[in-house]
């Protein structure tokens, strides 16, 4: 197979959560400062088609790109550090390849063959691997496979694997192997058993690790690393400490400083096109670490337990508010412990409040309790998709005084159906990949505290959802002081809604977190700490 791209395949032992994704985004990051155009992709070995229909506390957010796809939240990481948009192609699970293989033979793409593990899912899994290198875009495609080596659900992606490094041939293709050197206390000694397992699982697979990339809470000693190199058939060089950091965005200077980009270049025999130093990424971490101002902002839903539900929108905060040097301390608040008795104790001493993105009624009546406490004391709202509407059903429930305003998600027969099910989505049936998803237009009013951030008047955002504001009720709700500030240009739905009188309160239809980056922070964030700090003034 003649390519000239390079592929990195980045596989995980001894336990997960490990951050592969954050080690694929560091390593694309530094490619990237060397001149290199880089991509990352993830093959996940679960069933699911996508994470569309996954528990955010099963799985984290789920994260949406340009296109429209619903994709495991390490592609906004991917994003966030690579500051490139990933797509479709870039997140791919067992269930899409099975799904492929098993529509190819139902209509007998086959030819009567017996399709087996090896080599139809095999081939199909290698099919995708290199989709995006064949694009001819890239020079470089970083793939992540996700579970650890060992599990069984993981063994047709490590058998695809071997087979790439034949169709590759030896100076395109590398495997960096991400694994632990836990710290045994009472021995005061780092272990390597768990890590010397970890590859003879690979190696019995018919992989020889290129790079280990060892997590770890202390220092390497150098005889653990020549220990490591010894027992795992790697070179001392390849060996790689990635100590615990304060922060992920300091990965990419821990990993540059422990030469991983180096042995990458010269194991797939590639010289630098450039090497920038990274200069505007340093800032950034400079301003993040070193703020001169804070702000206390609570983030009010339904999924707090479990913070990965959330991570754009937090990492969100970190760019934003790093960009005006402003330290953000988020309090995570469950809707479903605010209530009408409670709401001013759970919310008081709060600078700003966002109510966050969700599906269904559990914590609904806390949001709506959050909304009316911001809009009457005069706090800065955000409000995400779900906050966004909620933000519409308490204005007309208690300003326009509608009996029984509510979505017709949380109540199919309200009288007042402010917000409703949107009109394609009403013969939908399955679940899975069919919302409004993925990138739409939108036009701002140029007197909007939208178009005071965003600068201009047409936008882009991603979207996830079913429901929308219901335009029967506009004209009513904008005569009462509501005014919808931005619009979908060729179907009128309503994307932004403000309040007049209020310091600064906006909700939103689309997920502007998704498309936030370290060089890139996302406006609407920057004017919601910008106003929580004058608030806090």
């Amino acid at each position: 197979m003649a390519s000239s791209t390079k592929y990195i395949f980045i596989t995980g032992g001894v336990t997960s959560s490990l951050g592969k994704g954050i080690i694929a985004s560091s390593l694309g990051k530094l490619l990237q400062s060397r001149g290199f155009s880089v991509t990352i992709q993830k093959f996940d070995p679960y069933l699911n088609i996508d994470p569309g229909t996954l528990n955010p506390y099963e799985h984290g957010e789920c994260y949406v790109t340009d296109d429209g796809a619903e994709t495991d939240l390490d592609l906004g990481h991917y994003e966030r550090f690579l500051n490139v948009p990933t797509s479709q192609s870039n997140n791919i699970t067992t269930g899409r390849i099975y799904n492929n293989v098993i529509t190819k033979e139902r209509k007998g793409e086959f030819l009567g063959k017996t399709v087996q593990v090896i080599p139809h899912i095999t081939d199909e899994i290698k099919s995708n691997f290199y989709k995006l290198g064949e694009e001819g875009k890239y020079d470089v495609v970083i793939t992540e496979i996700g579970g650890c080596v060992g599990d069984i659900e993981s063994l047709p992606f490590i058998e695809a694997v071997r087979q790439a490094r034949l169709d590759l041939g030896p100076n395109n293709f590398l495997v960096i192997h991400l694994t632990l050197i836990p710290y045994l206390k009472a021995a005061k000694e780092l272990k390597t058993k768990p890590t010397q397992h970890s590859v003879k699982q690979l190696l019995e697979a018919g992989i020889q690790p290129d790079i280990l990339v060892c997590r770890t809470e202390h220092h390497l000693p150098l005889e653990v690393k020549k220990k490591l190199a010894l027992f795992c058939n790697v070179q001392l060089n390849s060996v790689i400490e990635a100590m615990d950091a304060d922060t992920i965005y300091d990965v990419p200077l821990l990993m540059k400083k422990e030469k991983l980009d180096e042995r990458v270049l010269s194991k797939l025999k590639l010289s630098s096109k450039s090497n920038s130093e990274l200069e505007e990424w340093k800032e950034f971490l400079g301003k993040l670490k070193n703020p001169t101002q804070e702000t206390t902002i609570g983030l009010i839903g339904k999924y707090v337990s479990l913070p990965d539900s959330y991570k754009s929108i937090i990492e969100s905060f970190t760019h934003a508010g790093a960009s005006i040097e402003c330290q953000v301390n988020l309090k995570l608040i469950s809707s479903e412990e605010i209530n009408h008795e409670n709401y001013e104790t759970k919310l008081r001493g709060l600078d700003g409040i966002l109510v966050a993105p969700g599906f269904g009624e559990r914590g609904f009546e806390g949001k709506i309790e959050t909304v009316k406490y911001a809009r009457e004391h005069g706090i800065p709202f955000f409000g995400i998709c779900l906050g966004m509407q909620v933000a519409v059903i308490e204005y007309c429930r208690n300003v326009l005084q509608l009996e029984g305003a509510n979505s017709t998600e949380m109540d199919p027969y309200t009288p007042n159906p402010v917000i409703a099910l949107m009109e394609e989505q009403k013969n939908v049936d399955q679940m899975g990949g069919t919302m409004r998803l993925g990138s739409y237009a939108c036009e701002l009013k140029k007197s909007s505290k939208a178009f005071a951030a965003y600068g201009k008047t047409k936008i882009n955002e991603r979207h996830r959802h079913r429901y929308e504001f219901n335009n029967h009720y506009l004209e009513q709700i904008e005569n009462a002081g509501m005014i919808a500030t931005g619009k979908n240009p060729e179907t009128g739905l309503v994307e932004i809604v403000e309040i007049k009188n209020h310091p600064w309160f906006v909700g939103v239809q689309f997920h502007p977190e998704y498309k936030s980056t370290v060089l890139s922070p996302q406006p609407l964030f920057v004017k919601f700490i910008q106003a929580a700090v004058a608030n806090k003034k």
